[in-house]
């Protein structure tokens, strides 16, 4: 957690300096997102909300998509992650949201990707997707790389922002 919050602290005075929120919808880094935006002093001037999505009926229910909308993104692709991070926006009614899914590990998903591989969406005035292979079959290690290149994309996001 100690290295997601300088990246998240960061995130935070950008979005309080232009005065807007964000939602998250995190499946593999299981909320260590959120909680790293949460632990900024005054996160409640931007942070409305956030969910665990880690399986498909959590997709639903939590953020009302459509089984054909998740049947039509490709599992652990940058498609899904920004299906989910749009998804948060429209449901919780932010400007910008997060959205993110991977295998962590130890072991690869049954989708074929490997431990290690992580895709991150950015949803809002400036949409952001990325892909990352860590090589790692390090669940722990690979949650904190997630959550750390989300974050760090969403700042890129907010800087690159009008």
């Amino acid at each position: 957690m100690e290295t997601l919050l300088p990246i998240a602290a960061r995130a935070g005075a950008l979005l309080k300096a232009r005065g807007d929120t964000i939602a998250v919808a995190e499946s593999s880094t299981g909320g260590l997102v959120a909680a790293a935006l949460l632990a900024v002093p005054g996160a409640s001037a931007y942070f409305l909300g956030g969910s665990v999505v880690y399986t498909r009926q959590a997709r639903e229910a939590l953020l009302g998509i459509e089984r054909r909308a998740l049947a039509a993104a490709p599992p652990a692709s940058e498609e899904m992650a920004a299906l989910l991070a749009e998804a948060a926006r429209q449901r919780l009614g932010t400007v910008w949201a997060l959205g993110e899914a991977g295998a962590t590990g130890p072991t690869g998903n049954r989708y074929g990707h490997a431990a290690g591989h992580g895709v991150f969406a950015v949803a809002g005035p400036v949409p952001k997707r990325l892909t990352i292979e860590t090589g790692s079959p390090d669940r722990v290690g690979n949650m904190r790389a997630f959550g750390e290149r989300l974050l760090g994309l969403l700042v890129e996001a907010l800087e690159a922002a009008p």
